[in-house]
């Protein structure tokens, strides 16, 4: 649960990393970033297998489904959610991206063996109406036009959650898998940049230095915490925790001078952190 924890906490600097390391072309970043997560991976590989005498050959030697998995949710759900935005306003296909929590907490039961119980329910659904209280603060406003955007971006909402659960299926994998994942994912985003993007390279010292904080932490290290969060802690509590992740990067982004703080954010963190509460009550009795 620290783990995951961990996780949510390296998503919620996402969004000021990303206005940090400047206007990049998305494919181009998530290769760079991805690619910089990868490298993590081999090194802590390399550490182990140095340490237990594990083959090289073992970093990739996963079955279909898994790597299927593995590539299909880190590259499907980021190359739907660059696709969202540019099909749809930021702050509406946010929202109906941030359906994942959510849809963790109910497919934990079909597809994970969980007993669900309202507290869990009842966690979720604080954790989302928070997300749209501080969406609304935005002016959120859904028109017909962006309906392909809509769509896309609840793809990503799918794309994660079935990831993150079903993830659980194949708990004996371990995260070492997760290097191979970054690296395949990385060649994928590398060839939609060279055939759909110009190449724009960070224009400072500081650019450079977010987008290599973006691969060491959001969209590189956070990944490893996360797989092995989903495959070990409590799935319900860390969906309905995972709605602390937008309401961190607000908060971030208001601290780092990039937005205007707001009372919906402090409404919003409230319900976040009471439905955590309630989804995870039975940790906490534990």
């Amino acid at each position: 649960m620290a783990a995951g924890l961990g996780a949510i906490i390296l998503w919620g600097a996402l969004a000021t990393l990303s206005v940090l390391a400047g206007p990049i072309p998305p494919f181009q970043m998530v290769a760079m970033t991805f690619a910089i997560g990868a490298s993590i991976g081999i090194i802590r590989f390399q550490w182990r297998a140095r340490r237990r005498g594990l083959a090289w050959s073992s970093l990739v030697s996963w079955p279909a489904p898994v790597w299927l998995l593995g590539v299909g949710g880190l590259f499907g759900y980021h190359a739907l959610y660059f696709a969202a935005l540019q099909l749809a306003p930021p702050a509406e296909a946010n929202l109906v991206n941030y359906l994942w929590p959510l849809l963790i907490v109910l497919l934990s039961a079909p597809l994970a063996g969980e007993r669900l119980g309202w507290p869990h329910l009842a966690g979720a659904a604080l954790g989302f109406a928070g997300v749209a209280l501080l969406a609304s603060g935005r002016g959120v406003s859904f028109a017909g036009q962006y309906a392909v955007g809509y769509a896309l971006a609840l793809g990503c909402a799918f794309a994660w959650s079935l990831y993150s659960v079903l993830s659980r299926r194949f708990g004996e994998t371990p995260t070492d898998a997760i290097a191979s994942f970054c690296a395949a994912s990385a060649l994928l985003s590398l060839v939609c940049h060279l055939a759909f993007e110009p190449t724009v390279w960070p224009a400072t010292t500081t650019a450079w230095l977010a987008v290599l904080a973006l691969g060491i932490g959001p969209t590189g290290g956070a990944f490893y915490l996360w797989d092995h969060a989903v495959k070990r802690g409590d799935i319900r509590a860390l969906g309905a925790l995972s709605y602390a992740a937008p309401i961190l990067s607000t908060t971030l982004l208001i601290v780092c001078g990039l937005a205007e703080p707001t009372a919906a954010l402090l409404f919003a963190a409230l319900l976040v952190t009471a439905g955590a509460i309630l989804a995870s009550r039975e940790m906490w009795k534990r």
